[in-house]
């Protein structure tokens, strides 16, 4: 990035900050705060400052709009003296539970070949299937759910029970998340099985049905089975043959199963016929392989994280780090709804030094090569993006 750009940039970041109100986080006086300017290289962080530090002379936005950070973030710890200039000073009290999905680090992504939207439309497929694990596996109420401006998605849990959780425990809990290194047999629970069409009283493994990964297991073997009744004999053989090292007389068993015991597999008895533990087996290989969350572990271990502040900006986009309300999540378009309004409404002029394909604010289009007036959102974003460089107006 050339020094017009940069000082472009720097100046309307400042302009944006100016125009904008900020929230900190819950006790901002325990967290470290820290930036990076927009200097040659743009990446010497700027760390160890207290909220004095920051907002000590007023509000935190004249402190950004003084300085012009091209990133700014908060520590996920909360210390006695979080501006000490080593973390052993600085006396650890609490931490946030902090999840960061990165769009380019996600199974199935290939960053050389799908485009920045593509690849954040996986992410937010990921992003929901996390928030379904904190809200049902763990019961997590005080989330926060923040879009990262660059390359994912950040999930706060601020729940009292997890503040004072070690490096372990948090570990513990993204192995929980990701997949966990379990076998079939550790969610099959031995049940007394009584009233449902049997003469007697008898022990039978059964899936969990009331929560976690046992119950995720039961209910895509359920989908499994919804769909095989929906079919004629043959084609529901030929479905359940799709699966590894399952013949025809398993397909044949399992279907007769489904047929006439759907109770009893609806209830979680999977001991109706070997067959339908074999399919089951091979249902949970698909669902640990499918449904985990690939969160990026040293993020959330970390009890001394820094972490993007929400309604900065981002400097490798020039997009804002958006709190999402839950309920707004599914239709959140990060590529138009990030992006500032400080920025949108005219003109200026950039050299494109990479053309291409290019996917923003609601449109998707080619960007010529060469220097053109563009909307100044598309500019920005173009020139955070080390595609194109600030010409003179």
């Amino acid at each position: 990035m050339d020094e017009r750009t940069r000082e472009y940039l720097k100046g309307r970041f400042g302009d944006y900050y100016r125009r904008t109100d900020l929230s900190p986080p819950p006790v901002p006086n325990e967290r470290e705060w820290g930036h990076i300017p927009w200097t040659a290289g743009g990446t010497r962080m700027v760390r160890h400052q207290s909220w004095l530090d920051v907002a000590g002379g007023g509000a935190l936005e004249e402190f950004l709009a003084r300085e012009k950070p091209r990133h700014v973030y908060f520590s996920a710890g909360r210390y006695q003296k979080p501006g000490a200039g080593s973390m052993s000073k600085k006396g650890w009290r609490a931490a946030d539970l902090v999840f960061d999905l990165d769009a380019d680090h996600l199974p199935g992504v290939d960053p050389e070949a799908d485009s920045y939207a593509e690849m954040l439309a996986v992410c937010k497929d990921a992003l929901l299937r996390l928030l379904d694990f904190l809200e049902h596996d763990f019961g997590f109420e005080e989330l926060t759910v923040v879009f990262s401006g660059g390359r994912g998605y950040h999930v706060h849990v601020r729940d009292e029970g997890v503040l004072e959780l070690g490096r372990e425990q948090r570990r513990e809990i993204v192995e929980y998340v990701n997949g966990p290194d379990i076998e079939f047999a550790d969610l099959v629970r031995t049940e007394t099985v009584d009233g449902m069409g049997l003469s007697n009283p008898v022990d039978k493994r059964m899936l969990p049905t009331d929560g976690g990964w046992g119950a995720r297991v039961h209910r895509n073997l359920m989908s499994l089975f919804d769909e095989l009744r929906e079919l004629d004999d043959e084609a529901a053989v030929e479905r359940l043959r799709e699966f590894p090292r399952i013949g025809e007389g398993k397909a044949t068993a399992t279907l007769k199963q489904v047929r006439t015991n759907y109770e009893q597999l609806a209830a979680g008895n999977i001991d109706v016929h070997p067959a339908v533990v074999s399919i089951a087996k091979l249902v949970f290989e698909e669902t640990v392989a499918s449904e985990g969350a690939p969160i990026d572990e040293p993020v959330t271990t970390d009890i001394n994280r820094l972490i993007r502040l929400p309604g900065s900006l981002h400097g490798g986009s020039g997009l804002a780090v958006t709190r999402i309300d839950r309920e707004a999540l599914e239709d959140f378009d990060p590529l138009s709804d990030a992006i500032p309004e400080t920025f949108r409404g005219h003109d200026i002029r950039v050299n494109v030094t990479e053309g291409g394909p290019v996917t923003f604010d609601g449109d998707s289009f080619t960007v010529s090569p060469g220097e053109q007036s563009l909307p100044e959102a598309l500019g920005v974003f173009l020139m955070c993006r080390g595609r194109a460089e600030k010409v003179r107006e």
